[in-house]
C-alpha cells in the first residue's frame, strides 16, 4: 500500500504504521480461518458462509463486550498478547449460554499511537481466543486516535456471532425445584471487577512484578491470566446431556448473573463450602477488607460458569465436563424462592 499523507501524520495519525500492523497480524488471523470464512482481512465487510448441516431453523445469536480496566494491568506490565483472549472469551461465553455455537468474531482496537508490533501482539491474543472457541476472525478495525488516548494506551472490544437451531435453544423455563447446579471453574478474575482490583492493590509496576507467596507467582501474572473459554466443553455437554440453563459469571458475580437464567419463583441454593474459591480472591478480600457478600456480588470467586441439569443427569454432566478438560463439580440446587441466589 502506497497511500501516505504527510499532513495526516503531522496530526498524529501514521497511515503507513496502520498498513504495517495489518501485515504483521495477517499470520495470526490466518490461523483462525474455518471452512465458512470466505474473505480475509482488509475488505469493507467480512464474509462468512454458515454451515447449516443438521439445522432446520437457524437462529443467529450475537454478543459484544470489551476487556475493561484489566487493560491497565497489561499497560503496566507491557504485556499485550493475552487480553485478546479475554475479549473473545467475554463474547463467546455469553452466546453459548443459549446453546449457540460461535461462528465468527470481529475486533475493534483504538490506540493513542499505532505501534504495529504492539497491535500485532493484541491481535495474536484475539486469534488465540478464536482458535479456542472455533470462531473465525473475519475482520476488525484499528483506529489511531491521537489526543483521545495516551500514546501508550488502547481500548479493545469485539463481537461474536453464533448459530443455534431454534428447536435447540436452551429452555430455562423448564427448570424446577430439585434441579442441580454445576460449577465450572474459572481461570482467575477473568475480565470483571478490575476497577476494584486496581483500587485494592494500588497497582503499579513494582507490586505487579513482586512475587506473592499466597499466589505462588507475581501478582501481575495472576491478574493477567486470560478468561477461560468454555465453548468446546459446553458444546460437548449439550450433545450428551439435557442442559436446562447456563449462566456466565461476569460483572455482578453470583447475585446478578445466576438469576438471569432462572424462571420466576426459583432460586439457586448454594453451599458456601462447596465453592472452590481461588487464592486470588482470598488475597483480594483480605487486602481490601472486602465483605464476603460484596466479593460474591463482584467477582466469579472461582466459578466461571454454572450449568443447571436434572438431578438424574448431574453425575453424567460433571463427568462430561471433566472429560472435556474442565474442573466441574456440584454447586447446589434449585429451590422454590424469590431470592434469586441463597448462599448458606
Amino acid at each position: 500500500m502506497k497511500s501516505f499523507s504527510e499532513s495526516y501524520k503531522e496530526a498524529g495519525v501514521d497511515v503507513t504504521a496502520g498498513y504495517k500492523a495489518v501485515e504483521l497480524m495477517k499470520k495470526h488471523v490466518a490461523k483462525t480461518m474455518t471452512a465458512g470464512a470466505l474473505s480475509g482481512i482488509g475488505g469493507f465487510g467480512g464474509l462468512y458462509e454458515v454451515d447449516l448441516t443438521g439445522i432446520t431453523k437457524p437462529v443467529l445469536v450475537s454478543g459484544t463486550d470489551g476487556v475493561g480496566t484489566k487493560l491497565k494491568i497489561a499497560f503496566l506490565m507491557d504485556k499485550h498478547d493475552t487480553v485478546g483472549i479475554d475479549c473473545v472469551a467475554m463474547c463467546v461465553n455469553d452466546i453459548i449460554c443459549c446453546g449457540a455455537k460461535p461462528q465468527f468474531f470481529l475486533d475493534y482496537i483504538a490506540v493513542g499511537k499505532n505501534y504495529p508490533e504492539k497491535v500485532a501482539q493484541i491481535v495474536s491474543g484475539v486469534a488465540e481466543g478464536c482458535i479456542q472457541s472455533g470462531a473465525a476472525l473475519i475482520g476488525g478495525e484499528t483506529a489511531e486516535m491521537p489526543g483521545f488516548y495516551p500514546v501508550d494506551e488502547y481500548d479493545l472490544a469485539g463481537f461474536a456471532v453464533g448459530v443455534v437451531d431454534k428447536d435447540k435453544i436452551l429452555k430455562p423455563e423448564t427448570q424446577k425445584a430439585g434441579d442441580v447446579m454445576i460449577a465450572i471453574a474459572s481461570s482467575g478474575v477473568h475480565s470483571n471487577g478490575f476497577s476494584l482490583v486496581r483500587k485494592v492493590f494500588t497497582v503499579n509496576e513494582q507490586n505487579l512484578a513482586r512475587h506473592n507467596s499466597e499466589l505462588g507467582a507475581p501478582l501481575g501474572s495472576v491478574l493477567l491470566t486470560p478468561t477461560k473459554i468454555y465453548v468446546k466443553a459446553i458444546m460437548s455437554l449439550i450433545e450428551k446431556v439435557n442442559v436446562k440453563a447456563i449462566s456466565h459469571i461476569t460483572g455482578g458475580g453470583f447475585y446478578e448473573n445466576i438469576p438471569r437464567s432462572l424462571p420466576k419463583g426459583l432460586s439457586a441454593k448454594i453451599e458456601r463450602s462447596a465453592v472452590q474459591v481461588l487464592p486470588i480472591f482470598n488475597v483480594i478480600a483480605e487486602t481490601g477488607k472486602i465483605p464476603e457478600r460484596d466479593m460474591f456480588n463482584t467477582f466469579n470467586m472461582g466459578v466461571g460458569m454454572t450449568v443447571v441439569v436434572d438431578k438424574n443427569d448431574a453425575d453424567k454432566a460433571v463427568e462430561t465436563l471433566k472429560a472435556a478438560g474442565e474442573n466441574a463439580y456440584i454447586l447446589g440446587e434449585l429451590v422454590e424462592s424469590e431470592e434469586g441466589v441463597i448462599i448458606c
